[in-house]
């Protein structure tokens, strides 16, 4: 399989999570977006959504928000231990959310679809939808209220400056058509995005401007995560993950003893963080530097990570939701 059929490992069809459609589609440049003029679709109530695919969460104060297939977005508010299922404005795959505060968020996904929530993610209307480009939105990140950014495939990057209200395209680096699967930001607003066939992008401007950084290899990045130390962790296909002590310029390679493709990070205190990743794949940092693996038993894909209450770590993905005591 070759790094770009593999691009958007957030897209589960048919085949597995190896297996990605992705059908080809362009961006009119600096064309404003608007939503679609079809009937809306509501995602359909299920009893069971807490354990469908979930791809991403965001957390904000006790709210716990979850995306993902057939536009499911359920929310917790124990610390992940009770989930109810929020009325959604779509029946899309959703790939990304985050919350601002505890009551305004977005989440973005397939179709090019954008839903906002104004009431702590009980219920999220549709503010963009473009099904016409063929081509998801694969993540989201928003600086206050009203300035964010959406990324996804073909080196999709729309803007909004009003909430969401409307979305307007941007390219990152000049001609580059590479997925875009993944943005997040460090402690000083520097914002970073990982992409397909070993391209990863800086912005010190909230993304007015991009730069390509040194890439330590050329296979798909699937995400990144900044750490509160300075450095910066970048993981993608067969196990690759890297990690920057100097916001992206150079990179050293950590033995991970796996080839299962990572999906996700997240830093637990103190300079320790726990990879995520297909087949059940955990990988722990060790005092020193070293990584211990773990197999979840059930092998089934960790897509995403969150933090639940008293030590818990939260696993999404092909399962739904699951608690891992980590004290």
């Amino acid at each position: 399989m070759t790094p770009r059929s593999f691009a958007s490992f957030r897209q589960p069809w048919r085949l597995g999570w190896g297996a990605v459609l992705l059908v080809v589609g362009g961006l009119a440049t600096g064309a404003t977006l608007t939503p679609a003029d079809e009937p809306v679709e509501w995602a359909v109530q299920a009893p069971l959504a807490s354990e469908s695919l979930l791809v991403d969460v965001a957390r904000r104060g006790d709210l716990i928000v979850a995306v993902g297939e057939r536009g499911h977005i359920v929310v917790s508010r124990d610390g992940g231990r009770s989930w109810s299922q929020a009325a959604v404005q779509t029946r899309a795959l959703l790939t990304g959310v985050v919350m601002h505060d505890e009551q305004l968020g977005w989440a973005v996904g397939h179709d090019e679809v954008v839903v906002r929530t104004r009431d702590g993610g009980r219920n999220w209307e549709r503010v963009h939808h473009a099904p016409e480009k063929e081509q998801p939105l694969l993540d989201v990140w928003f600086a206050d209220a009203r300035r964010g950014l959406a990324v996804g495939a073909y080196g999709s990057l729309l803007v909004t400056t009003d909430g969401g209200d409307t979305w307007t395209s941007r390219p990152v680096n000049g001609q580059d058509d590479f997925h875009l699967n993944h943005i997040d930001a460090g402690a000083d607003g520097t914002l970073y995005l990982a992409a397909e066939a070993g391209r990863l992008y800086r912005s010190t401007d909230q993304g007015e401007t991009w730069e390509a950084l040194p890439s330590p290899y050329e296979g798909s990045f699937f995400g990144l995560l900044p750490l509160s130390d300075g450095s910066l962790l970048a993981y993608g296909l067969r196990g690759s993950l890297f990690q920057s002590r100097d916001q992206g310029r150079t990179w050293t390679q950590l033995e991970t003893d796996t080839e299962a493709t990572l999906t996700s990070a997240l830093e637990l205190g103190e300079g320790r963080f726990v990879v995520g990743g297909m087949a059940g794949t955990l990988l722990w940092s060790e005092p020193g530097g070293a990584l211990r693996k773990q197999a979840l038993p059930d092998r089934k894909a960790v897509v995403a990570l969150g933090r639940g209450d008293d030590g818990v770590l939260l696993l999404f993905g092909e399962g739904g939701v699951k608690r891992v005591d980590v004290r």
